[in-house]
């Protein structure tokens, strides 16, 4: 571990090059919790000339090099869990410039989501990638997973949102892709191989971020309904005639969590499934239309009982019954899966799941939650009590491959906006072809050679 740090100490010193116990188990890990942080040493370079150093030395002496961020990833992409060395950003966090006219933004990749969200609100305009831990994940983060959230039937991921890249490739090579702009056919557009890309590639050392207009009086609807199908048929319903901002759905085990956790009930009729629909109350005529709609599902029998919002704080508290889910199963160890399929195709795909874990593991309580609107379900298996960790995921493992093979069944996604990480790389086939990963590996040996940049993540070579 010394001998590792001394490849680096000359360049950041004692105070950014850390190999303290402390620093070494604060890094290199996310948060999953299979895999044990074990990073040689921890580096935060402060300029893009240090990353290139950094990079050029990691090339030289043969050491594997893992980005860190926030730390708040779901599948081990940023664990350390091998003896790497760890670049965190924690330093390269500022903002750096502002085009009114474009409205775009450039950051450092370690600047904080919610940190970007507040300055745009500034501006008087609006980012509009949002997610459970907007308050501690960082921008490189984000744009290594391509992170979605509660926006992206309106708004899209985050690669949506950038329009400029500066990344250190496995090389040590300085690439400014794309440079901000809107229109730009020269030929290959690098900047989207490097979104999604997990760390795999290189490293971003800046982006280019573009903000939109702030949206005018959002309104929440919170509604009960008595099956899954009734939940499809809302959302279909609401979007013929207003434009959602959100559209999400629980369960009701996930909504029991959460009002155990302290969270006050919209209503008192209890239903097997909630969705919360967002959308921009700026006329009477959208809250017409809203209320309409929303007595004709209730006429049709798809909706039980419902509540909206009439201020800033109501909705704010109706986001919690959904924003509060991760945060009130997270004692019970949950055993995560995020994936998708095309939303026409939900009902069926959920019940399939739903039914093959249930048969298979009755005594497992199954939570379900997730962003409908884009087709992005949450599945969470939570451990029993009396059951041992390691045997709990085990057991999972098995229960993810037959998952895997429905999604594979669906031409859907093993992973819609966590990425693949450690965690998910033994099932990435049920996603990717053959050919698509023998391509990606292609380009992975373009930019990064010696395989030094995230080794284990996404794929092994």
């Amino acid at each position: 571990m010394t001998e590792v740090a001394e490849h680096f100490r000359p360049l950041l010193g004692d105070n950014r090059c850390l190999t303290d116990a402390d620093s070494l188990a604060r890094y290199g890990v996310d948060w999953t919790k299979v895999w044990a942080p074990a990073p040689s040493a921890v580096l935060l370079p402060e300029t893009i000339e240090e990353v290139q150093e950094i990079v050029r030395l990691a090339n030289e002496h043969g050491i594997a090099l893992v980005p860190s961020g926030g730390r708040t990833g779901l599948s081990a992409g940023a664990v350390a869990a091998d003896g790497e060395v760890v670049i965190a950003f924690d330093r390269m966090n500022k903002i750096l410039d502002f085009e009114p006219f474009e409205r775009s933004v450039t950051v450092q990749p370690g600047v904080v989501t919610q940190q970007l969200q507040e300055f745009a609100d500034e501006q008087g305009l609006f980012y509009p990638v949002d997610f459970a831990s907007a308050g501690s994940s960082q921008i490189g983060g984000n744009i290594g997973t391509n992170a979605g959230g509660i926006k992206v039937i309106r708004y899209g991921m985050t690669r949506d949102w950038v329009s400029g890249l500066k990344v250190v490739t496995g090389k040590g090579e300085l690439l400014e892709l794309n440079k901000g702009l809107a229109k730009n056919a020269t030929g290959y557009d690098f900047r989207h191989l490097f979104i999604g890309s997990e760390g795999t590639l290189g490293l971003v050392v800046e982006a280019t971020i573009q903000l939109a207009r702030k949206p005018r009086d959002l309104t929440v609807l919170v509604l009960g309904c008595p099956g899954f199908r009734d939940v499809m048929n809302v959302l279909h319903s609401f979007q013929e005639k207003i434009d959602l901002t959100a559209f999400e759905f629980f369960s009701d085990k996930a909504m029991h969590h959460v009002l155990a956790h302290g969270v006050a009930r919209p209503f008192d009729t209890e239903a097997p499934f909630y969705c919360l629909l967002e959308f921009e109350g700026d006329s009477p005529q959208v809250l017409e239309d809203a209320m309409g709609i929303f007595e004709s599902c209730v006429e049709k029998g798809w909706v039980l009982d419902g509540a909206m919002s009439q201020s800033l704080q109501q909705a704010e508290q109706l986001w919690q019954l959904r924003e509060r889910i991760s945060e009130s199963i997270s004692v019970y160890t949950p055993y995560k899966n995020d994936i998708s399929v095309t939303v026409g195709k939900v009902p069926d795909f959920v019940e399939e799941v739903d039914a093959v874990v249930q048969d298979n593991y009755p005594d497992f309580e199954i939570v379900w939650f997730g962003h409908i609107g884009d087709g992005n379900m949450h599945l969470n298996i939570l451990k029993p009590d009396a059951l041992d960790k390691d045997e709990f995921f085990q057991r999972c493992n098995h229960v993810s491959r037959w998952v895997f093979e429905i999604v594979q069944k669906y031409n859907g996604s093993i992973s819609a906006e966590h990425g693949v990480g450690r965690t998910k790389k033994p099932y990435l086939q049920y996603s990717r072809s053959a050919e698509e990963i023998a391509a990606m590996k292609a380009v992975k040996a373009v930019f990064d050679p010696n395989g030094i940049m995230n080794p284990g993540k996404l794929f092994d070579l």
